[in-house]
């Protein structure tokens, strides 16, 4: 059995789910004193004054640390970071770049405590998903930016401008975006995938791996069941899926749940088959020979955006604004969306890449087209409550798995 996890209050509301033996959906229907407490953790600062962005001091220190995903930047076969040594010679800015997030939860875990306290949480950038964003954003965790310092800005998508989470786009800026869909092994699995359903075959049992991004993974199950995750579905819907995963987890039919980990199964073949994310797909082919195949599924996709946010004690906001607008320069973003293929936020990247890989100016995961993008879903904002016992449900299964 896993070990319970970090948050003081996930680990109370599991306690009691273990020690009591309550179902999943008694939990989420009786609103137990954990599941209070962790919806007020996740709604409010719990009555305190968000705490204080941190002075500025990139005028006299020009560095600049930025955490972000795997494979999630161009990359020679040097291992270095072409666009990244570029800003770096253009700006004078020395950074450190750090592939410190596999999970949005995981990552949060690690540095909330911090951010609590308003202090420096050792990355100046990080880059999190929409519903993580709108997670720091609510209890004051992130700094605003000054928007006059990422004239680039300009450049950014009008469909991406004014999320609910952050109208205007003050406190966040999408790096990319993409899908959460299905892959296969083309030499294990000849006859390929068409449905979240196939996952579920027999001849695939203990082979299957699903991503610990609960919305992508009960996302896609949800849309399989024939629910708009985009609308105001209702908490029975959510457990339905939930219901499913579970029966997966307990048949042995899912081998393994993870974040950016899942990779290693597929190439190790621990995994023949997985919920897994758009580019990442095409970076394994790249790396270890074309063996897997990505496809959004017949009942839809999610669709989501990782986005820059500067963590409140961060020192070095300005140096972090002077990056932002460099990779906002449509021809920087056509470079890193040729080597990472996802979905690019910035306007002008699709007329950039006519020159640096015009093979990819109609690649789907890269520049989705309106037929393209009506697969895909976004997975609706979750109040701070909801965020809470969804939650909850959804790490229970993983513990006892």
């Amino acid at each position: 059995m896993r070990g319970l996890p970090e948050d003081p209050f996930i680990r109370r509301l599991v306690q009691q789910a273990r020690s009591s033996q309550v179902s999943r959906r008694s939990l989420l229907a009786t609103g137990t004193a954990g599941a209070a407490a962790l919806a007020l953790a996740a709604c409010s600062t719990g009555g305190k004054a968000a705490p204080t962005a941190a002075a500025d001091k990139s005028a006299s220190d020009k560095t600049l640390a930025w955490d972000n995903w795997a494979a999630y930047i161009d990359e020679d076969d040097a291992g270095n970071y072409p666009t990244l040594l570029a800003f770096e010679k253009e700006s004078g800015i020395k950074v450190t770049y750090g592939v410190n997030v596999d999970d949005n939860n995981t990552y949060y875990g690690k540095i909330k405590d911090q951010l609590a306290l308003g202090q420096d949480t050792g990355a100046d950038l990080a880059c999190l998903t929409d519903w993580m964003v709108s997670r720091l954003i609510r209890l004051g965790y992130v700094q605003e930016f000054d928007l006059d310092k990422i004239p680039n800005s300009k450049n950014l998508l009008t469909s991406l401008q004014n999320p609910d989470f952050d109208p205007g786009r003050k406190k966040s800026l999408p790096w990319q975006g993409g899908f959460a869909g299905i892959a296969w092994n083309k030499e294990k699995v000849p006859n390929g995938l068409k449905s979240v359903s196939d996952l579920w075959d027999s001849s695939l049992k203990g082979r299957v791996g699903v991503l610990s991004e609960m919305r992508d993974t009960i996302g896609l199950i949800m849309l399989e069941q024939g629910v708009d995750i985009s609308s105001d579905w209702k908490t029975d819907k959510f457990m339905d899926a939930i219901d499913v995963f579970q029966k997966q987890i307990d048949d042995g039919q899912i081998r393994n749940v993870k974040g950016n980990a899942y990779l290693e199964d597929l190439k190790s073949e621990d995994t023949l088959a997985a919920i897994c994310w758009s580019g990442d797909i095409t970076t394994l082919n790249a790396e270890a020979g074309d063996k897997w195949e990505f496809v959004i599924p017949e009942a839809g996709g999610t669709i989501w955006n990782d986005n820059f946010i500067v963590p409140i004690g961060s020192p070095r906001k300005s140096n972090a604004e002077e990056l932002m607008n460099y990779y906002y320069q449509p021809e920087v973003a056509a470079e890193v969306a040729a080597w990472v293929n996802y979905i690019t936020p910035v306007e002008g990247a699709q007329a950039a890449m006519e020159k640096i890989a015009p093979e990819l100016v109609d690649n789907q995961l890269i520049f989705p087209n309106d037929e393209t993008l009506a697969t895909a879903h976004i997975f609706r904002t979750l109040t701070g409550a909801e965020e809470s016992e969804l939650g909850a449900a959804f790490q229970a299964i993983l513990l006892g798995s």
